[in-house]
């Protein structure tokens, strides 16, 4: 599969890139690809770690909006949630061609905790005709970042088949390859993936615009975050801190006798992201939903407190984490559901530091080493949401996660590039990692915090 910053980077909803964009992206696409005329009836079956934290994830949710039609990008998630409810209470569903079907939540959708083989998330859909025949059964998986394969796609992967033959000018398959094609054409990261992304999305101004409409995404959902105040939805009484946070950093702004103070700034950005994710609010997979925050933190620091901040500087930064990002997706992965927190913050940590360091002129090694930094720092770390919601750890984990790419990135530069652990050794790395966790850290909420935080 060809990777496009646009693959890495999608407009969504919360809270959940794995576990709402995913599933609701594959009802969606089911509902498209059969006779919805003589549907009567559907039912969906979900597996693994996408049932044992679908309902503080919004799972349910999800495919009953994707089954009337809906698609994370283009959904109002003002109403999305009174649409849901009016389902459950009417125990009808609402379809694109305009006719209601009997539909119960509590008997249609099916949480089954046992994993299918092929994924920790797996999810069949199902549709029954007048007489009760299956007319239609599909089988999906949500593999991280809203990235969505069906049984047949993931089976023609596992066993080498091609099936996206779209060539790039300059493709790579490694850190290695990615620096040396930069060496051999006097390219820099971000020109050689703006060469890329031109063969597959248009023009540079078609990139550039799309790149600006992430950032404009991006950028709304700070600012939602910083003027909402309330409390988050799921039974754990979390208090948004990021309106408070924003008032008090507005009063101390220029505060010569706080040097510090900036790193508040990041963490206000990274919160009001994520904040508005678990509230399930628009914003972009970074690379998913649950490490959403920090690469918007990043970048908003950069266009804040750096004087040579320009939108130029806005799309390397974002062409560079893409193209870190591509090589986490290629040869790792960005499932919590697979690998741990370490696949969603600790690749957004890396992307950000990448991009960072771009920004901030760095050669391509220091980037390189930025990035390698970035995870060699992350490895190990769990995914244990309390109560299976994106809450707790999840939203303080993303100031964590700016910080350390912001740090990561300047480290690099104080150095020449040269450095003992190679990026591609550290993917590598977070990848075994991963598959050496026991599966109760990996997004089901049956170990770590999410078990061991009482809840009165």
């Amino acid at each position: 599969m060809t990777l496009s910053v646009f693959d890495l980077f999608k407009i969504g909803v919360g809270p959940s890139s794995s576990h709402t964009v995913g599933p609701m992206k594959a009802a969606c696409q089911f509902v498209r690809t059969i006779p919805l005329v003589d549907v009567v009836r559907f039912r969906a079956d979900l597996f693994g770690a996408l049932a044992l934290t679908g309902i503080g994830h919004a799972t349910d949710q999800a495919i009953v909006l994707g089954l009337m039609g809906e698609m994370p990008d283009t959904i109002d998630p003002v109403n999305s949630f009174d649409r849901y409810e009016a389902v459950c209470r009417e125990c009808k569903l609402h379809l694109s061609d305009g006719r209601k079907i009997p539909f119960n939540v509590k008997t249609d959708i099916i949480f089954n905790n046992t994993p299918l083989p092929e994924h920790p998330n797996g999810l069949r859909l199902l549709a029954f005709n007048d007489e009760g025949i299956v007319i239609a059964d599909q089988t999906w998986f949500s593999v991280g970042g809203g990235f969505i394969v069906s049984a047949s796609e993931l089976q023609a992967s596992k066993s080498g088949q091609i099936l996206d033959v779209k060539k790039v000018p300059y493709p790579f398959d490694s850190a290695e390859e990615l620096l040396n094609i930069c060496c051999q054409n006097n390219l820099t990261i971000a020109q050689l993936m703006m060469k890329n992304e031109i063969v597959l999305n248009g023009d540079c101004a078609t990139v550039q615009q799309g790149l600006r409409n992430l950032w404009h995404v991006m950028e709304a959902s700070i600012e939602r975050g910083c003027h909402t105040e309330g409390i988050l939805p799921g039974g754990l009484n979390v208090r948004r801190r990021a309106c408070d946070l924003f008032k008090e950093l507005e009063q101390s702004d220029g505060d010569t006798i706080a040097p510090l103070l900036v790193l508040d700034w990041v963490s206000l950005f990274a919160l009001a992201v994520n904040e508005e994710n678990a509230a399930g609010g628009r914003i972009v997979t970074a690379p998913t939903n649950g490490a959403a925050g920090v690469i918007p933190a990043v970048i908003a620091f950069y266009l804040r407190f750096s004087s040579d901040a320009c939108e130029e500087g806005l799309f390397d930064f974002m062409l560079t984490a893409a193209a870190i990002g591509i090589l986490y997706k290629k040869n790792a992965s960005i499932s919590a559901a697979e690998v741990g927190c370490q696949g969603e913050i600790g690749v957004a940590c890396s992307m950000a530091a990448a991009g960072f360091a771009a920004v901030l002129g760095g050669t391509i090694e220091q980037i390189e080493n930025a990035a390698e930094i970035g995870m060699e720092h992350n490895l190990g770390m769990t995914c244990d949401p309390v109560s299976g919601l994106v809450q707790i750890p999840c939203i303080e984990r993303n100031t964590m996660g700016a910080v350390k790419g912001i740090n990561a990135a300047r480290l690099a530069l104080r150095g020449d590039g040269s450095h003992q652990v190679t990026l591609d050794e550290v993917i590598e790395t977070m990848h075994q990692t991963g598959k050496d966790m026991q599966s109760k850290y990996k997004e089901t909420a049956l170990g770590g915090l999410a078990t061991n935080v009482i809840l009165c």
